[in-house]
């Protein structure tokens, strides 16, 4: 269970600093976005183990990225203004 929780947050962190390393101008501030993914990553982590019951370790990580990546997303921004148009001015 060390081996698992460790490879994630290792896993959750290295994704975590790939996404503000690559996405600066739409991410909030680094310290965030890294503790972001490594908590997620290590409920990814959790909650695979819960569900499978100590089942294979590239199973349980695999479901610690699918987490860590979702919860990166919900940090991003929009790129640019929101253009948007009522539908009466048209």
């Amino acid at each position: 269970m060390l081996l698992e929780a460790l490879s994630s947050a290792i896993l959750g962190l290295t994704l975590a600093w790939a996404a503000a390393h690559r996405l600066p101008h739409r991410l909030p501030a680094r310290p965030l976005v890294l503790s972001t993914g490594v908590a997620g990553s290590l409920f990814g982590a959790f909650v695979m183990h819960s569900a499978l019951d100590a089942g294979s370790l590239p199973v349980i990580l695999l479901g610690a990225v699918i987490v860590s990546v979702a919860s990166l997303s919900l940090l991003l921004r929009p790129s640019g203004r929101l253009r948007r148009h009522s539908a009466t001015t048209a």
